[in-house]
């Protein structure tokens, strides 16, 4: 048997087959162009859900011809794709308007004002997020400033819900997706009334909720034509980027925590407290394992300020004469602390875990005759690690347990100075896993038809490349940077 996933992301989409073992067979991407995002007004963010569609249908040919497997060997379908993405379907099951995506900003007032109005302590206890900048108040800024479109609305749906539509053409959705587009109700394990009612949206709107690891739909007899995957082959679960890069890591459990460390970061936590004391900074999802009687909360804190700001280094101060791992050479050759260099990587625009200041990214204590573009690069790198500890302190004061950080290999976590400042400072071991999005949801697949005889067989031993541990004998050293580092930031963002 084997099983295929897709990540649908807004530069490319990506598939891997795995094996009923969860052995990788092939792996593709396509387009190998970032695909185009329209912005018609400063802030908005637009994307074509048909060309996803399209490029999926492309990529599934490349990926069966190149991997030479016969596709009737394809049992099930797992799907990630980008979070907090609204797609509207009419009652003729076309798309009515292009995709208002992730990093689209049109719906902050909207998010903002039903926060004020339905009141924090509610809002908490309920959705356990600010209805924010999210898919539920983007579609009210579609009532609002688009009435003639809203008014032909069939349907609403995620990303992935719209793959999974183009595939069964069955309207579904799931309660992880319902609770990151904040329309789910954690107090009474059922869609929002209140955010429904407030925003005025009408609940027939919804998808029929599925459950994540069983036969949410089939592949249908179009969907299998236009596609080039078997008919009824079942689609097994979704999961937006984030809960599926936890679960790609094998992050299910309380305390386990998922730390991707791309262009932005994120500190991803499990939990199985339904609560939240922060509104802003930390954002609460049902984790893709999530039930009534057994909770699992994915704690989100995201980092606009990552790789961005070691990327920034590299192209502006060492002019690309070194790749990144060059770069990390070159760092290590400086003491913990870079000699007093403090670098705050928060050049990316405003940051939810600032308060959404956005504060720019700055450098401090440079001294021309001291200091050469090595110590920038360590200082750099350890801006953006302590960045991930401030970010972690911040979950772990709302609840979360701290365990075993998982991130992957292709990233920031291929610096072991990066990933031993953070190992060190929290204490706790980092594993380094070699696993992608498309390849968590093609082992999700199989987790749901039931491949895996347990949940520990998402990751083997050979998946695992390094762990890392606390440096003991160097905390103190650590320890005094982080708090000089700590000391410049609060005392810019609390003025």
């Amino acid at each position: 048997m084997k099983f295929i996933g897709y990540d649908v992301g807004s530069s490319s989409i990506k598939a891997s087959i795995v094996d009923n073992h969860g052995k990788v067979i092939a792996h593709a991407k396509y387009p190998e162009h970032e695909m185009s995002i329209h912005s018609p007004k400063v802030g908005w963010a637009e994307q074509a859900p048909e060309e996803w569609w399209q490029n999926l249908r492309i990529l599934t040919q490349k990926i069966i011809t190149e991997s030479k497997i016969n596709k009737n060997e394809i049992k099930g379908i797992g799907i990630s794709y980008q979070m907090h993405g609204l797609v509207l379907i009419g009652k003729d099951k076309k798309v009515l308007r292009p995709s208002i995506i992730w990093c689209d900003s049109r719906a902050v007032p909207i998010g903002n004002q039903a926060f004020d109005e339905i009141g924090e302590e509610k809002c908490m206890n309920e959705l356990l997020n600010s209805p924010g900048n999210f898919t539920a108040a983007k579609l009210k800024w579609v009532k609002e400033n688009e009435p003639e479109i809203y008014e032909k609305i069939w349907k609403f749906m995620l990303p992935g819900d719209f793959i999974a539509f183009k595939l069964s053409d069955d309207p579904t959705t799931s309660i992880t997706g319902l609770s990151e587009a904040v329309l789910w109700n954690f107090e009474k394990n059922q869609v929002s009334e209140t955010m429904l009612t407030h925003l005025g949206i009408e609940e027939s709107l919804v998808s029929t909720i599925v459950e994540n690891f069983t036969e949410q739909c089939c592949v249908s007899k179009q969907g299998a034509e236009e596609s080039g995957l078997p008919e009824g082959i079942p689609i097994y679960y979704r999961a937006g980027d984030q809960p599926n890069n936890a679960f790609s890591l094998n992050v299910m459990n309380p305390g386990e925590i998922a730390a991707p460390g791309g262009t932005s970061g994120v500190v991803y936590g499990v939990t199985q407290d339904i609560k939240s004391k922060e509104s802003v900074r930390i954002n609460n999802f049902a984790h893709i394992n999530h039930t009534k009687e057994q909770p699992r909360i994915g704690k989100m804190l995201c980092l606009n300020g990552a790789g961005i700001q070691y990327s920034w280094l590299r192209h502006h101060v060492d002019q690309k004469r070194h790749t990144y791992n060059e770069l990390n050479d070159l760092a290590s050759n400086v003491p913990i602390g870079s000699d007093g260099i403090i670098v705050l990587p928060f050049g990316n625009g405003a940051e939810r875990v600032l308060h959404n200041k956005d504060i720019g990214s700055s450098i401090y204590n440079l001294n021309f005759n001291r200091h050469t573009s090595e110590h920038l690069f360590r200082a750099g790198l350890e801006g953006i690690a302590y960045s991930f500890v401030y970010g972690t302190e911040i979950l772990i004061s709302d609840g979360l347990q701290k365990g075993v950080i998982k991130a992957s290999g292709d990233n920031l976590f291929r610096s072991s100075l990066f990933t031993q400042s953070i190992a060190t400072l929290l204490d706790t071991e980092i594993r380094i896993i070699d696993s992608t999005g498309s390849t968590g949801a093609a082992r999700a697949a199989a987790m749901g038809a039931g491949a895996f005889e347990s949940q520990n067989d998402i990751i083997t031993e050979k998946d695992i490349l390094k762990s890392y541990y606390p440096d003991s004998q160097n905390y103190n050293q650590y320890k005094e940077s982080y708090e000089q580092w700590k000391f410049t930031l609060l005392s810019i963002i609390n003025n």
